[in-house]
């Protein structure tokens, strides 16, 4: 079971900043989670399309410019940083997965990735792109066949994994509260990918463990992998 630092190692340093993202490398996770917005068309990580919870910014990220989201700080002198500064620092360390937010996300994504096989031989199979915008996971996959993608749900379908399946996913992404062995069993009956957020607990894990899903988002990766004996 792979351990998959949500937003980094988000339970110990500021959620999705570049530090969090380097302690949840340092910490032996196997993969980071983090999302993003497009502000004048560059992608940055933030969860909240609001500064308040995360940052001492006020208001919505789209009513500042990208050079004054800059200047915000995200806790413990970190700042809100772009996509692109994420990917120089993991350089394929781990595999990443990309949460998209904002409708307007597809465009700059493409336009990074693009840059980041060119510029760094970044490989876009250690990749994958989630959302619970499955239009937007559909159209990218239209855009990008080869690029991994995992659809989100945060509730248990009528027909399961149906719907990741339709979308063409390697992976369906679930709510802890609502994953059972019947939405596993039929995922990986369609060859799709179990991945569950967010798993912090000892017996979550255990329990997690036991339906035989094949990773979890965990807030505190270190915490995760000695529970599970890792």
């Amino acid at each position: 079971m792979q351990i998959i630092a949500h937003r980094g190692a988000s339970g110990e340093y500021p959620e999705n900043t570049l530090l969090a993202f380097a302690q949840a490398l340092a910490q032996g996770a196997d993969a980071i989670e983090l999302d993003v917005f497009a502000v004048e068309n560059e992608l940055i990580v933030i969860h909240d399309a609001k500064l308040e919870r995360t940052t001492n910014g006020q208001g919505s990220i789209y009513q500042h410019t990208l050079a004054e989201l800059a200047s915000i700080d995200a806790g413990h002198g970190q700042t809100i940083p772009t996509l692109w500064q994420v990917l120089q620092l993991i350089q394929n360390k781990c595999w990443l997965n990309i949460e998209l937010k904002g409708a307007n996300t597809l465009q700059p994504l493409l336009t990074l990735l693009q840059r980041a096989e060119i510029e760094l031989g970044f490989d876009l199979q250690t990749l994958l792109i989630s959302s619970f915008n499955h239009p937007l996971l559909n159209a990218l996959k239209a855009a990008r066949p080869a690029i991994r993608t995992g659809a989100l749900t945060a509730s248990l379908p009528l027909h399961y994994a149906a719907f990741a399946a339709e979308l063409k996913a390697e992976a369906v992404h679930c709510d802890a509260g609502f994953i059972d062995e019947k939405m596993v069993k039929d995922a990986k009956a369609r060859g799709l990918k179990v991945y569950v957020y967010t798993v912090d607990s000892k017996d979550e894990l255990a329990q997690m463990q036991q339906l035989g899903v094949d990773g979890i988002f965990t807030n505190y990766p270190a915490q995760s992998r000695q529970f599970l004996g890792l």
